[in-house]
């Protein structure tokens, strides 16, 4: 018999199933397994035997989790999110941290080692947890999403210095003892000089390895370098995790970095996954039976408490109100990084076994609860943005009002959102000679663009006061192009307010979200979906050398048939029908010059194609060529192949010309 493996499958087993009722309810990996080890662990039905068996294949997840963490550690990152990461995060970390240092120290009269050390915990959040939750709502590129990125980021990195200091807040915690000063001093040097080493060798050897292109033995080398300086840093007294740590960030260094890491991934999300099923095996389930309410406080505590701190430091960056609390409440869960801390610190004798089992049902709570937190943000936002709460904390510290625009102009353009859309447009206005107003949330392009002189003003278009400003009530044309939908339909709905008879086209990311807009007062809704479709759709035809004239046919009618399946509206209903109508009525068919037709030698302005025939020449084809640009004084020869479109009266009438 093979105990582990009997283990390993019940383990498994029980984990499928949890995580389909997960799925059904929407709640993240993470709870389905900590429910798992509750489940099979010793105080829920006991089928997991040997759990110093699990524990060793979760240390092994520890190593991978960290290890992966650092591959995808990046200076790239650091510098994207400098603002977010340096300011957002340090003060996120910073007050939660001295929030509960205080609260521990003078309610509980916990040491100082202890207080620092709760802290830590509950100041960490889950970055799996929230950057799938981001991604799936499309949220991460928005103002509140690129802050939350950055805290998480800066959460990352922190993690592994706290995991260091956890011997000197024990050493603390007992009266400080010089020893584990030198142990701690002893350890960096060690590490300093491993690292040195590492730095050299590592991409070098990975180097050599690649070129052999054996995908075993590249894995194989990665995982050794892995495993190896993990071993080293915790054989000089550090802990495992560092040295996974700096064995990733090695790792990262190297060109093979992606590679590494992909191969890796598998590893690292099995592995992972014991770990949160042995903690989930030490939770006790009468512990948290018998004091239920107060384990709910308490959970409503660290909800509160964080999302506030991380919204202050939103506040603190200028961020608007409604900015800050979507991303409070976004990290306002214990994370993955705080269960390594509290294994850790547990060892080390700062927690006690009850507020071990304590933290372990505060966070599984906490956890279980963000995606319905996070769906009810935007409500919770709207719903403080009402209150009468000063209007720069509403608006945010980095908007100001007398500079937020010409009063004075009339019939311009006001663009939301400065990204490859808002560039685009404001280039074609620029050409054009439109006046035109952009709002951006991000304040990097602001201070950019402003010193190349756009017109740019940093400011939240979700507030009427911010609108007004930028002449919302005088513009012709209102352009709402960002990636946050809820936003959006909120700055159509104030827009319409202020100005009903303002032109307000917006994009959406897919066809559900189209009949809110147009609701709200929409007069155009573009979605992604529906352009990136016909785009795809006509180059892989392309690519299978499908004739143009039939591509073109095909996305026609691909796009009257989307134009009226989202009941597409016009400021013109009229003219829109008898233009889709022209549409449908076309068609397109290909005629060949021949020697003795009356159109050969003549311009097409004199052949007058369209006004005498009612033809339109998309493209001709001319010795093996296609002439794409068809100007009134292109001369028709012999043998061109026309491309036309037409009634199927005019093209028949057309047929004895050529």
């Amino acid at each position: 018999e093979v105990p582990i493996l009997e283990e390993i499958v019940i383990i498994f087993a029980l984990s499928i199933g949890v995580l389909l009722i997960c799925h059904r309810l929407r709640l993240p990996a993470v709870v389905g397994f900590l429910a798992t080890g509750v489940l099979c662990g010793p105080h829920g039905l006991a089928l997991v035997k040997g759990i110093e068996d699990v524990q060793i294949l979760a240390t092994i997840g520890i190593v991978l989790l960290l290890f992966t963490v650092g591959m995808e550690f990046s200076l790239q990152k650091i510098i994207k999110y400098k603002y977010y990461f340096l300011v957002g995060g340090f003060l996120q970390v910073f007050l939660t941290t001295s929030v509960c240092f205080f609260v521990s120290k003078l309610i509980y009269g916990s040491t100082w080692g202890a207080a620092v050390f709760l802290g830590f915990l509950i100041s960490l959040s889950s970055t799996a947890i929230v950057l799938r939750l981001l991604d799936e709502r499309g949220d991460s590129d928005t103002p509140h999403g690129r802050l939350v990125v950055g805290i998480l980021i800066f959460q990352d990195i922190i993690a592994v210095p706290m995991m260091l200091l956890i011997p000197l807040l024990a050493g603390a915690s007992e009266g400080f003892d010089s020893a584990h000063l030198l142990i701690f001093i002893k350890g960096i040097s060690v590490l300093s000089l491993m690292s040195y080493a590492a730095f050299k060798l590592v991409p070098k050897l990975l180097y050599y390895v690649a070129r052999t292109r054996n995908r075993e033995l590249f894995l194989l080398t990665v995982l050794t370098t892995c495993f190896a300086i993990a071993w080293i840093t915790s054989s000089v007294g550090l802990s495992l995790s560092l040295g996974a740590f700096l064995a990733g960030l090695i790792v990262s260094e190297s060109e093979y970095s992606d590679e590494a890491l992909g191969n890796v991934l598998p590893f690292q999300e099995i592995f992972t996954s014991f770990f949160f099923v042995s903690m989930g095996m030490l939770l006790d389930i009468s512990f948290v039976a018998h004091q239920p309410i107060y384990i709910a406080l308490i959970t409503i505590l660290v909800v509160i408490l964080k999302a506030v701190m991380a919204g202050s430091g939103a506040i603190v960056l200028g961020m608007p109100l409604r900015s800050a609390i979507l991303a409070g409440v976004a990290v306002s869960q214990v994370g993955e990084f705080s269960f390594v801390l509290a294994l850790s610190g547990m060892h080390a004798g700062l927690a006690s076994e009850y507020y071990y089992q304590l933290f372990l049902a505060v966070s599984l709570l906490t956890m279980s609860i963000t995606p319905l937190l996070i769906s009810l943000s935007n409500r919770l936002a709207q719903t403080v943005d009402q209150l009468p709460l000063p209007q720069k904390i509403k608006t945010g510290y980095n908007f100001f009002p007398e500079e937020a625009g010409n009063h004075q102009k009339k019939d311009h353009i006001v663009i939301i959102g400065f990204g490859l859309r808002g560039k685009h447009l404001a280039r074609a206005a620029k050409e054009a000679a439109i006046p035109y107003e952009i709002l951006e949330m991000n304040t990097d392009t602001v201070k950019m663009e402003k010193s190349r002189g756009e017109p740019i003003h940093y400011g939240d278009a979700s507030h009427r006061s911010v609108l007004s400003h930028c002449g919302i009530k005088t513009a012709r044309v209102l352009a709402v192009v960002i990636n946050d939908p809820v936003a959006s339909l909120r700055i159509v709905q104030i827009a319409k307010d202020l100005n009903p008879n303002i032109y307000v086209i917006t994009r959406t990311r897919y066809f559900q979200e189209v009949p809110p807009m147009f609701q709200a007062g929409a007069s155009d809704v573009i979605p992604d979906e529906f352009g990136s479709s016909l785009e795809i759709f006509s180059r892989v035809l392309e690519k299978c050398e499908v004739a143009q004239e039939l591509i073109f046919k095909l996305t026609r009618d691909l796009r009257i048939e989307g134009y009226e399946t989202l009941h597409w509206h016009s400021s013109d209903e009229a003219a829109r029908q008898e233009n889709q109508l022209d549409l449908k009525q076309s068609h397109i068919h290909t005629f060949q010059v021949s020697a003795n037709s009356s159109f050969v030698g003549k311009t097409i302005v004199d052949n007058a194609f369209r006004n005498k025939h009612g033809l339109t020449i998309l493209q001709i084809r001319r010795s093996g060529n296609t002439l794409n640009s068809v100007e009134p004084s292109t001369k028709i020869e012999v043998a061109d192949t026309l491309i036309v479109v037409g009634s199927p009266d005019q093209l028949k009438m057309a047929q004895n010309l050529f």
